[in-house]
């Protein structure tokens, strides 16, 4: 048993508003219009008790994940015969507020409940439901569905069979989950010009992404990106930032990786990757979901 694991996300702007709804007695409406209960004013209260029920969430689901909020905003309204509740939850995090919302909602017209338990023995809630969600993967990240796919492994070892490629196969493996079609698959050693060789041949084979492995550190032998830059019309600046800054998340040793993203031209996508397999899994899951919105914008077809 665990949870999901939403280290690998990116912190968005998300927000979350759901409704509610309890039928009660016109009787019990109007002592709570009036302000006539024992326990004092229902309305204000349960916009309270919501505030504390979404705060609360992660201890009430255990699989919540405790992540902070920045705004939480409670509406509850007297209707024809009911009472319905509103809740907004908005920050930036790696995953929604969905549950908050709803739990906001829920804990209010519990409340309501308890309140007028004492006057009303027909309060039914009728519907508790999620209105509507933004920000994170369903906003900002698309699947890889009709993207033909290259994967290109440079390391001299792996060429030699000193040791078996890794980091290759678990690329194609990542990039099919999300949807890309691999056209290509290729182990090359440090060489400048076998790397730009084998690219030219994806590219040939039909490949809108080409995603290689290896060759991003500092030594001599590591000249990936230079091979790919020398191919390239431009540089994608802000996948190498995000690799370098998210990737110190998990290893201060990412600031040494010089991986990045490239524009050939022929509006194609080269994504450079560190040559272990925990960065191939981090930085595609990473960097996936912008991959198509890149080509889009490669081609011209802007935001």
């Amino acid at each position: 048993m665990r949870t999901v694991d939403v280290s690998g996300k990116f912190e968005t702007l998300r927000e979350a508003k759901a409704y509610g709804r309890i039928r009660l007695s016109k009787e019990c409406v109007e002592k709570i219009k009036n302000k006539d209960l024992p326990k004092g004013d229902c309305l204000e209260a349960s916009k309270l008790a919501g505030i504390y029920g979404a705060k609360a969430t992660p201890n009430l689901l255990p699989f919540c994940h405790p992540v902070g909020f920045d705004h939480v905003e409670m509406e509850v309204r007297l209707a024809e015969g009911c009472i319905e509740v509103f809740s907004t939850v908005k920050g930036i995090a790696r995953t929604g507020y969905e549950m908050e919302a709803l739990t906001a909602v829920s804990v209010a017209l519990l409340n309501i409940y308890d309140m007028c338990k004492n006057f009303d023995k027909s309060m039914v809630i009728e519907e508790i439901k999620l209105l509507d969600k933004k920000g994170g993967k369903s906003q900002h990240f698309e699947d890889l569905q009709g993207i033909k796919a290259a994967v290109i492994t440079v390391s001299d070892r792996a060429f030699k069979g000193v040791y078996e490629d890794k980091s290759g196969p678990l690329a194609k493996e990542l990039l099919e989950k999300q949807g890309a079609k691999v056209v290509y698959y290729k182990v090359v050693p440090d060489d400048k010009s076998l790397i730009q060789e084998e690219i030219k041949k994806a590219l040939k084979e039909g490949a809108d992404i080409v995603i290689t492995t290896g060759g991003t550190g500092l030594s001599s032998r590591d000249i990936t990106p230079e091979a790919v830059g020398e191919l390239a019309v431009k540089e994608i600046k802000g996948f190498g930032e995000a690799i370098r800054i998210f990737g110190t998340r998990y290893t201060p040793k990412a600031l040494v990786s010089r991986g990045g993203g490239y524009v050939l031209p022929n509006s194609k996508i080269v994504l450079v990757l560190p040559g272990s397999k925990g960065a191939v899994k981090d930085y595609l899951q990473m960097l996936g979901g912008l991959l198509k919105h890149a080509l889009k914008m490669a081609k011209g077809e802007g935001h």
